[in-house]
């Protein structure tokens, strides 16, 4: 991970691309928002959505899972060329958080995430506050989700 001052606003990291299936849309939907939309493929087709639709949630833990492994591959690269790994601290939230379009079944999400604020903190002069606009396209090129996300972000010399 990146000290507060190797980053920069407009930096962008490609997070790679997911395909939601059927299969792992109804699991999700099972577990954490058994909605019949999400269950059923012809209640899906009945639907506002017009076919099997991924949760939002879903959708939004996938571009976490994928945030968070991109973070750990750029770890593994520090290291590798022997350099100090920044060990990023908690987020205080997000906002903005928007599902544009459905994901359906069988869509690939390629996800983005930009980085639109950077600001020292003002109580903890060891740590930047930056904040990243976080997006998912579809394989048609329509954004289909969005949040942004604030994080604590360590500093290489802090004072």
């Amino acid at each position: 991970m990146r000290f507060f001052e190797d980053i920069e606003v407009g930096q962008r990291r490609d997070l790679g691309s997911f395909t939601f299936t059927a299969e792992l849309i109804k699991e999700f939907a099972a577990q954490f928002d058994p909605q019949r939309f999400h269950l059923d493929e012809e209640e899906g087709r009945n639907s506002l959505f017009g076919g099997l639709a991924a949760s939002g949630w879903h959708v939004g833990s996938v571009c976490m899972k994928l945030l968070v492994a991109d973070g750990q591959r750029e770890a593994r690269e520090a290291t590798a060329r022997g350099e100090q790994v920044a060990i990023w601290g908690p987020s205080p939230g997000f906002r903005e958080l928007r599902w544009i379009r459905p994901v359906l079944a069988n869509d690939t999400i390629h996800f983005v995430s930009e980085i639109e604020t950077r600001r020292l903190s003002e109580k903890r002069p060891e740590w930047g506050i930056m904040q990243a606009r976080n997006t998912g396209t579809n394989q048609r090129g329509e954004v289909v989700f969005s949040f942004l996300a604030t994080a604590f972000v360590p500093r290489r010399n802090p004072g």
